[in-house]
C-alpha cells in the first residue's frame, strides 16, 4: 500500500504546472517585442511542447511596464517570462531582484556584452544612417557633422526612443566622440525628431538629407518604395538587444524551457525572418559594416546625467 502511495504522489507531482512542462503546464510571457516575432517564435515553441498553455501579453513598453508594476502592488507578478526591447528595464527589474540568475543551454552562442547573469539578448535592433537616395552617405558617424549635411540631419529624442537612448550612451562614452559628436550635430544644424520612425519619414519626404534611425524601420520603408538607403557608418552599427529573462520563482520549466528554445539556432532563424537581425552569429545575416555596443551598465547607472547633458547640448 505505501508503495502505492508513493507512486500515486510521484505521478501527482509530473502534474504540477511548472514541472518539466507537461501537460497543464500554462506558460505566461510579458513582451514589447513586434507582434510577428512573437508569433514565430511561440509558434515554434508550441509545435515542440504542445502540452504547455502559452499566454502572450504584448503591449508597447509604458503598457508593460504598468501591468508590472500594478501586479507588483497587487501581491506578485503573473508574468513567467519578460521579453523586452531594450535592456534598460530589464536592468531595473534585475537590479531589484525579480530575476531568476541562471545560465540557459545556448548563452555561450551570444556574444559578449549583449547578456547578464539574468537575461540575454535574443535579437539585435542596429542603429543606422538612413540617407535619400540622391544624398551620399557618411563613412563615418562623424561625417554627420559636416558641411555636406548642414542642416539637413534628423536624430531621435533619446528622451523618447529607448534605442536613441542606446545610441547616446554609445557616443558619449566613446573615445572621439563624447558630446562632442552632439554640439558638433547642433552646431551644424541638426534636428530633433520624436522617434526612429519620424527620422525615415522626414527623409522619405526630402525634409532631411539623412538621420539616425533604427534599421528595421529603414528597410520596412525601402521594402513599401520609400526612396531611402541604409549606412552603416564606421566603426559600425549600434547594436541594442532585445532581452529575456525568467521571473524570480519560476524556478521550473516551462519557462526556462522557453528561454532555451529562444536562444536554439531554429527559433534565431525565425526571428531574423521577420526582418530583426539574430543574436546569434551562426544565423545567416548581412553583417557588413561592423557593430558597436553600448555598455548598459554605464547608460544605466548614468541616464539621467546622459540625458540632462544631451538636453543642454542639443535643447532636448
Amino acid at each position: 500500500m505505501r508503495t502505492r502511495a508513493l507512486v500515486t504522489l510521484l505521478l501527482a507531482a509530473t502534474l504540477l504546472p511548472g514541472c518539466g512542462g507537461g501537460e497543464g503546464d500554462t506558460l505566461r510571457i510579458y513582451t514589447t517585442v513586434t507582434q510577428d516575432t512573437v508569433d514565430a517564435v511561440v509558434d515554434g515553441y508550441r509545435a515542440g511542447h504542445p502540452g504547455v498553455e502559452v499566454e502572450v501579453f504584448r503591449a508597447p513598453t509604458g503598457e508593460v511596464t504598468a501591468r508590472i508594476a500594478a501586479e507588483q502592488r497587487d501581491g506578485g507578478l503573473q508574468a513567467d517570462v519578460l521579453w523586452l526591447s531594450d535592456p534598460l528595464s530589464m536592468q531595473q527589474y534585475e537590479a531589484d531582484g525579480l530575476l531568476l540568475a541562471w545560465r540557459p543551454e545556448g548563452a555561450g552562442a551570444i556574444p559578449e556584452g549583449l547578456s547578464t547573469g539574468t537575461f540575454w539578448g535574443t535579437r539585435l535592433l542596429t542603429m543606422v544612417v538612413v540617407h535619400g537616395t540622391d544624398v551620399p552617405a557618411p563613412a563615418t558617424w562623424a561625417d554627420l557633422a559636416g558641411p555636406e549635411y548642414a542642416g539637413g540631419v534628423a536624430m531621435p529624442d533619446p528622451g523618447f526612443a529607448g534605442s536613441a537612448l542606446g545610441a547616446l550612451g554609445w557616443f558619449a562614452l566613446a573615445e572621439g566622440y563624447g558630446f562632442e559628436f552632439y554640439e558638433a550635430l547642433a552646431a551644424n544644424g541638426a534636428t530633433q525628431v520624436p522617434s526612429p520612425g519620424d527620422v525615415v519619414a522626414g527623409v522619405a519626404e526630402g525634409r532631411f538629407l539623412a538621420g539616425m534611425t533604427l534599421e528595421y524601420s529603414a528597410r520596412s520603408a525601402i521594402d513599401k518604395g520609400s526612396p531611402v538607403a541604409i549606412a552603416r557608418p564606421e566603426p559600425g552599427a549600434i547594436g541594442i538587444s532585445s532581452p529575456i529573462a525568467v521571473v524570480a520563482g519560476n524556478e521550473e520549466r516551462p519557462a526556462r524551457d522557453f528561454v532555451e528554445w529562444v536562444l536554439t539556432a531554429e527559433a534565431q532563424e525565425a526571428i531574423a525572418g521577420t526582418g530583426w537581425r539574430p543574436v546569434r552569429e551562426d544565423v545567416a545575416w548581412d553583417r557588413s559594416g561592423g557593430l558597436v555596443v553600448p555598455d548598459w551598465t554605464q547608460v544605466f547607472d548614468r541616464r539621467r546625467e546622459l540625458l540632462d547633458t544631451y538636453a543642454v547640448v542639443f535643447g532636448g
